[in-house]
């Protein structure tokens, strides 16, 4: 048998093929039932078993342990789920993916679909070009089905032909007579396939298609399939390398999870795997898998299904000592330098997952961003109540360094969503992108702003002026005015929905209009005071125009929440 590198080739295209229709089928399923995967994953009480069936019903409809485990980590992420509550939703994603083998066992092995696949792909194609998003995604999950099969024949034919090649056969034969040696090796060799291929699905299809060809006995074959249970937490992991402090906690619970079950797995393999045996003999009437080749596919199935559940079954009682386990490994920082330092706590990873999905992350992060505009603001009005220039110097340089991390918030936010914008977005979504978009633009100018007026409060005491009491009394009033403005905008942030009732927002808004106009005036009748002070007036000025513009700025923010379109520049120069 000769085997050459376009034979390699071959099948690195095959399987390249069978990943891409896993993805495209796994993409279009999460659009064509975003709210209510949505719906499903929310819908999560302290009850544990709510958890693992919820993990299995998402993981079974999108196909895909590791797309459902990118949601966990975004649910956990945007506070709607707990890591107590994500440990028993990724025990049920694991069950999940037994959906997935047995699916590709039936539909690749049992019953050949590839000579259904091309009608498939061509009953697609219309469904892909529709103007409803409905039908697209519904294109899209034919597609990637069709795909998917048709790259699973491929690599069914692409294989070499072992059985002509004595010395391969012999070589795989002696590695396999080592007893918990040859068990352990399969192990090590399933990891490998599944970190190098990035999909445990993926390799489950090589394993099936080696049992298939007679290339590997049962019991090696099931060593291959614990090593791919490992393997696909490993590659979970190095993903989370790169994210944010929840995402290593859900892939470390993950692997903890994994790694557990293989070990007590190795201390009952044979027995276990004997009892699959007398099931497929006794219960399914079909020959054993340990003489008969063509039993091996659905034994291993069978192997990964009980596995899996008795996994779960073993470990939900153990979901809060796996939990304090996580945290122990993954400590938070709490230092006060670490609380200074700019860093995305929600949105973490590079690895993108559906749009929808990441809009959750990104309302969050628009939550964090808005609650540092808050904080400073506060700072503010702190340093309109000091009495001296070192204080106030402490403040604005305080706010200064606040408003640095507004502005890497909004470069990163941004960048973040023009990577999102790189994929395929319904039209509404990209209407939400659009809106956050603005979002983010308006809470930097809200940063901006603040900053303009700390930098005229401290000129005050720079050229030594001060203010008279009313003036300091109007300010203090307008800028009360303007943090409730800014408690009603981070509620409405918190909701991370784009259809809110702005009616107290607008009330607020026009009560602040009414006040500016009113200090607006009884300045006017101030500067015709021969006493008046035209420097400090000036400083005045621009102080109280400067929070009212703050308040625009904010009310911009719960116009775009509401979908509502709002000109901030038009309105500012009406207003001055």
């Amino acid at each position: 048998m000769q085997f050459g590198i376009l034979d390699l080739f071959a099948i690195l295209g095959s399987l390249g093929i069978f990943i891409y229709g896993m993805k495209v089928m796994s993409e279009g399923i999460q659009n064509l039932a975003g709210d209510q995967l949505k719906n499903i994953l929310g819908y999560m009480t302290s009850n544990r078993l709510g958890g693992v069936v919820t993990g299995f019903v998402t993981t079974s409809l999108i196909q895909s342990s590791s797309a459902t485990t990118v949601m966990i980590v975004s649910f956990v992420n945007a506070g709607l789920l707990t890591l107590r509550q994500a440990i028993g939703v990724i025990m049920g994603a694991n069950i999940g993916t037994t959906v997935t083998a047995v699916i590709i066992t039936f539909f690749g092995f049992k019953f050949s679909i590839s000579d259904y696949t091309l009608a498939i792909i061509a009953i697609s194609l219309p469904l892909m070009f529709s103007k409803r998003n409905e039908y697209k995604s519904l294109g899209d999950f034919l597609f990637g089905f069709g795909i998917l099969f048709m790259g699973l024949d491929l690599l069914k034919n692409s294989v070499p032909d072992l059985q002509q090649n004595p010395e391969a056969l012999e070589w795989i034969q002696n590695v396999s007579d080592m007893g918990y040696g040859s068990v352990l090796l399969f192990i090590v060799i399933g990891t490998l396939i599944t970190i190098v291929v990035q999909s445990s699905s993926a390799a489950m299809a090589i394993t099936l298609i080696m049992c298939d060809q007679g290339w590997i006995t049962f019991d090696i074959a099931a060593a291959l399939v614990l090593g791919e249970n490992i393997g696909t937490t490993i590659t979970a992991n190095i993903a989370a390398t790169v994210g944010n402090l929840y995402a290593k906690r859900a892939a470390r619970a993950h692997f903890i999870f994994n790694i557990f079950g293989v070990i007590w797995m190795l201390l009952l393999y044979y027995p276990f795997l004997n009892l699959v045996d007398h099931i497929m003999v006794n219960w399914f009437q079909q020959p054993s898998p340990f003489v008969a080749v063509k039993s091996v596919t659905w034994a291993l199935t069978l192997f990964h299904i009980l596995f899996n559940i008795t996994n779960t079954f073993l470990l939900i009682w153990f979901v809060n000592q796996i939990e304090k386990v996580v945290v122990r490994l993954t400590p938070a920082k709490a230092t006060a330098e670490a609380e200074e330092e700019f860093r995305l706590s929600y949105i973490g990873s590079e690895v993108m997952r559906t749009p929808e999905f990441s809009l959750i992350e990104v309302h969050k992060e628009l939550s964090r961003f808005g609650a540092i505009t808050r904080k400073m603001f506060t700072k503010l009005k702190d340093q309109q109540q000091s009495a001296k220039t070192k204080e106030s110097l402490a403040f604005y340089e305080k706010i200064e360094k606040m408003e640095d991390l507004t502005d890497r918030f909004e470069e990163e936010i941004t960048a973040y969503l023009v990577r999102l914008s790189e994929g395929r977005l319904n039209v509404d979504t990209s209407a939400k992108v659009v809106i956050i978009h603005s979002v983010t633009n308006d809470l930097e100018r809200v940063g901006d702003s603040i900053l303009e007026i700390s930098k005229n409060i401290h000129r005050l005491y720079k050229k030594k002026l001060s203010l008279d009491n009313k003036q300091k009394k109007k300010l203090a009033e307008l800028s009360d005015h303007v943090e409730e403005a800014f408690d009603i905008m981070l509620n409405n942030l918190e909701k991370g929905s784009l259809s809110i009732d702005i009616k107290e927002a607008r009330k607020k808004e026009q009560e602040i209009n009414k006040l500016r106009k009113k200090i607006r005036k009884s300045q006017m009748r101030v500067v015709e005071d021969p006493t008046y002070e035209v420097k400090s007036g000036i400083l005045f000025r621009d102080i109280y125009q400067g929070l009212e513009r703050v308040a625009d700025q904010i009310f911009s923010v719960n116009l775009a929440l509401a979908g509502e379109k709002f000109d901030l520049d038009e309105i500012l120069d009406e207003d001055f």
